[in-house]
């Protein structure tokens, strides 16, 4: 492949190594960190690409740098939030979350996972499945849904509620937004970017979080490279529509871990 071809293939994929570093570290700036110190690993030596996809190439670089920094998760500022979240973690198996980002936020097929975290296919499987399992039970919280379809907010909240969580409610509206939060706070906040009333979801979590405090939303978008940039402040979690069951479980579970312990109820 040439530089041109794998400058190419790098601008493509880079967005959604942004995504998965984001949801690991809990963190837009820690993940956009690693990501930019992938670049400059693959700079320096184009060979950790050889034989590889250049897809997976990408992200077998940055688990060589995950793995070797101890894979830390923190908050943006590194406050009690991440300590929680980085003692909490520690309880899981190692490396099944990873796994199950890969496969259920990036649709990476077992083999690729096993590429990139250098296990066999069976392995890659199996720690997926350890993963659901785990986050699925470890932590439950109060989960608002701000999403103008109906068809799509019953079927996000059947799935929240399946996960054991509750829904404080479903907001169409920037103005239902702010008034159901009111009512109920949240400890994860799962939005669309447009609603029924022409207004941003963006906008409205943004009005919210000044209330409510920093904690964990999940974006639901059709355009997700619009906002892994890095240009500017963009969501740690986010998810593509049209999206699958699986991978809203995956979001919410990773969101959750980063969510204030307060009112939280741990398995």
């Amino acid at each position: 492949m040439s530089s041109a071809e794998l400058a190419k293939s790098i601008g493509r994929d880079l967005p959604f190594l942004r995504r998965y570093a984001r949801a690991l570290t809990g963190s837009q700036s820690a993940g956009d960190n690693y990501a930019a110190a992938t670049l400059e690993a693959i700079l320096t030596d184009r060979s950790v690409l050889d034989g590889l996809d250049p897809r997976v190439g990408l992200f077998r670089a940055f688990h060589a740098i995950w793995t070797s920094s101890g894979q830390p998760v923190a908050d943006a500022d590194g406050g009690e939030r991440g300590r929680r979240a980085q003692a909490h973690l520690a309880g899981l198996t190692p490396n099944s979350r990873e796994a199950l980002l890969l496969n259920s936020i990036e649709g990476m097929r077992f083999d690729q996972i096993g590429e990139i975290m250098q296990i066999d296919h069976a392995e890659a499987s199996e720690l997926v499945r350890i993963a659901m399992d785990e986050m699925a039970k470890s932590v439950t919280g109060r989960v608002m849904v701000i999403e103008d379809e109906t068809i799509i907010a019953m079927d996000l909240k059947g799935i929240v509620q399946a996960l054991g969580h509750e829904v404080t409610g479903i907001a169409r509206t920037h103005d239902q937004a702010i008034e159901l939060a009111g009512r109920s706070r949240p400890d994860l906040i799962l939005a669309d970017i447009q609603l029924a009333d022409g207004s941003s979801g963006v906008d409205a979590v943004n009005e919210l979080l000044g209330t409510l405090g920093d904690i964990p939303v999940i974006f639901i978008t059709a355009f997700p490279e619009r906002l892994l940039t890095g240009d500017r402040p963009e969501p740690a979690f986010l998810i593509s529509k049209p999206y699958t069951e699986d991978q809203v479980s995956s979001a919410v579970s990773q969101a959750m871990f980063f969510a204030s312990t307060e009112g939280l109820e741990a398995s």
